[in-house]
């Protein structure tokens, strides 16, 4: 061993407990890793190395973890090309797995090593140096969080890159939310239109009702309730582009007549009494702070009666979420953040509104996002074209490890199915879970 590889051991055994579990080639050629003769790799699977292989192409990623070093500082380096998985990306994050590990060092003696090996290892491999630029894909919000400019700008930042990007790894129905599987092998599309249908049915949708759909993407569940359900919805989104998909489609499906689409802050509908209102992977944009004006609108523009469902990523109970310091909370949903299903319930209630059901999707999640990786590696070369190697790298990590996060639960995703009581305290519900469902 020598060059980059042996500058860098010292640094990799004290991260990761011993070798890693996964090939890692460097700039100059050099290699570390349980196939590049260095052992078994901290008792992991040994096939792991032959799935993927980390290459770091330049010291510059180096430079980026010693000024970064967490997940923050490594997703830049993988967005800016100076660091690229051959082979199976999901292999990456059980590097991820081992370095948050129980038995790995912590505490300040811990973090007071790893700085003293990070600045050697990047001295010996001649990375010292300035922090440098962030890559461009990085989202720079301005404006009070929240308020209505600032969230469009973090709705145009995630949705507005393009319509054909997405529909790379969305496939035909371009919904981009958690499916419904009714097995492991169903198609996704079929899967994307089952979910709509387990929502229009714990909305008891019927026709000549009237549904509001808020954040409603390119307009899959508005079209879906109107055609199959006879409802007259309206949509909202903040997302030009979406709003453009959205009312060709409606046109070239003949419903222009049952669905509008509008480019509206849901804070600005002034239009109900709606029978019904789905709000389907828009939640993670409101924030704590502007929940109980979320869901008090959306209460006002229910009838007595109405029934809300909302479809949102939730933590588990002491997760952290999104953070502002890490990769997703930076390029993926800047000002996102997830709430434990309790909160979102005691927000509800808060309110006005009876819950009357939950159900968790987390594995359904798992399967959605692993579609979505295959679509996008399948169709690389043409994401690159249209969004940019850096864009398609950001969607590629994001997904990925939001497979990982799911399959873990150290993320979930709640439908919390809620109503606004009549006068008379009741509510338009079914005796049963099953007659709810369908």
């Amino acid at each position: 061993m020598s060059g980059a590889a042996e500058a860098l051991l010292p640094l990799v055994h004290h991260l990761c407990g011993g070798d890693p579990p996964l090939r890692l080639r460097l700039w100059d050629g050099s290699e570390l890793g349980s196939a590049a003769g260095t052992g078994a790799g901290a008792g992991d699977d040994p096939a792991a190395s032959d799935r993927a292989t980390v290459v770091i192409s330049s010291p510059a990623a180096v430079r980026r973890i010693l000024w970064q070093p967490n997940e923050l500082g490594l997703a830049r380096a993988y967005v800016a090309g100076e660091i690229d998985v051959e082979g199976d990306i999901y292999s990456v994050f059980r590097l991820q797995g081992l370095l948050s590990s129980a038995d790995r060092p912590s505490g300040w003696k811990a973090r007071l090593e790893g700085g003293r090996l990070l600045l050697a290892a990047a001295r010996a491999a001649g990375a010292l140096g300035r922090p440098l630029e962030p890559p461009p894909e990085e989202a720079r919000l301005r404006g009070a969080r929240h308020s209505r400019a600032r969230d469009a700008q973090a709705i145009a930042h995630h949705y507005d890159v393009s319509n054909d990007f997405y529909r790379l790894f969305l496939g035909e129905t371009m919904t981009y939310s958690c499916a419904y599987f009714a097995t492991p092998e169903t198609p996704l599309a079929d899967a994307q239109r089952a979910k709509y249908d387990l929502i229009c049915r714990k909305l008891g949708l019927r026709p000549g009702m009237r549904l509001l759909d808020v954040g409603c993407g390119w307009g899959g569940m508005a079209m879906h309730a109107a055609e199959r359900y006879g409802v007259e919805a309206v949509g909202v989104t903040l997302s030009r582009r979406q709003v453009e998909y959205a009312r060709e489609a409606i046109a070239a499906a003949g419903l222009g007549d049952r669905v509008e689409i509008r480019l509206q802050d849901y804070r600005d509908v002034a239009d109900g009494p709606f029978d019904a209102v789905s709000s389907i992977g828009m939640f993670e944009h409101v924030g704590r702070a502007r929940l109980g004006e979320y869901f008090g609108r959306l209460y006002g523009l229910l009838r007595p009666g109405g029934r809300l469902l909302n479809h949102g990523i939730c933590r588990p109970r002491g997760s952290r979420g999104l953070s502002r310091s890490s990769f997703a909370g930076r390029y993926v949903f800047p000002d996102g953040e997830l709430h434990e299903v309790g909160i979102v319930a005691q927000a509800m209630a808060a309110r006005g509104f009876e819950v009357r059901d939950t159900q968790s999707l987390r594995e359904h999640y798992v399967l959605t996002l692993r579609h979505w990786v295959r679509n996008l590696e399948e169709n690389w070369d043409e994401a690159v074209r249209i969004a940019g190697a850096g864009r398609a790298r950001v969607w590629r990590l994001y997904m990925a490890g939001s497979a990982e996060n799911f399959a873990r639960a150290r993320t979930t995703v709640h439908q919390v199915l809620a109503a606004r009581p009549r006068e008379d305290g009741g509510a338009e519900m079914p005796l049963t879970r099953e007659a709810l469902l369908g």
